[in-house]
């Protein structure tokens, strides 16, 4: 099975000279694979995106602390969750091609789960965990920089780090006179770690949709769904 990571295209997509392919393999490996193949060497990706996800707050603070300087610490917490959200990231672990290095179960393969947003997120920070443990902070930092913080501009001047939900209603009641109502569609996972599928309807029609690990944080991903498709940032 370890055949199934090309480390040198990773390293390719990555720009970095990544070695240690066994840990390469581990933050590729999503729990459901394991179910599949209990004698399997390697464990699930969940502790290396733990600490991806700890370097990633760090250094997406560091970052915007640096570069606004005269932003008060509200606004600087708006545009860290904005950068940092599960659309975010999936939408990065796809544009680096993460989907095709995954190992992942024969179900969760069926109904798409190469391009799933929460799988794809958490891979992106389970790759940056891996990155850490290998290559260090500096490693990281110019990583995090050149695939994720690029696009730092461009959501503070569309207003896009805006609490996705505040902005979708503000939006629905203007144009159409309509408060959001939020559904939960479908959820999955053990009690302790739920994934969530909600959907965003004005009146009875489905506007967006968005996952996550909470209630709360798939509300704010099918908020941003429903923005983008209205093209409101």
């Amino acid at each position: 099975m370890h055949s199934e990571i090309d480390l040198e295209k990773l390293s390719q997509i990555l720009k970095v000279d990544t070695k240690n392919k066994e840990l390469f393999i581990t933050a590729f490996t999503h729990r459901s694979f394991l179910n599949e193949h209990p004698g399997y060497p390697n464990p699930s990706n969940e502790r290396l995106e733990f600490l991806g996800d700890a370097v990633l707050q760090l250094l997406s603070s560091e970052y915007l602390y640096h570069k606004y300087p005269e932003k008060p610490e509200g606004d600087l917490t708006n545009y860290r969750a904005a950068i940092v959200n599960t659309q975010s990231l999936a939408a990065e672990s796809r544009r680096l091609g993460y989907g095709e290095f995954l190992l992942l179960s024969h179900g969760e393969e069926a109904t798409g789960g190469r391009n799933r947003e929460y799988i794809l997120a958490n891979t992106f920070e389970a790759v940056l965990g891996a990155l850490y443990k290998e290559k260090g902070l500096d490693v990281c930092r110019e990583f995090v920089v050149r695939e994720l913080l690029y696009k730092m501009d461009d959501i503070v001047q569309n207003n896009a780090y805006k609490d996705a939900k505040s902005t979708f209603q503000e939006f629905s009641q203007e144009k159409y006179g309509i408060t959001p109502v939020y559904e939960v569609l479908e959820s999955w996972g053990a009690d302790h770690e739920k994934t969530f599928k909600v959907g965003v309807y004005l009146g009875k029609k489905l506007v967006g949709e968005g996952e996550g690990r909470s209630k709360q944080k798939a509300e704010q991903a099918a908020a941003l769904n429903a923005i983008d498709k209205v093209k409101l940032v």
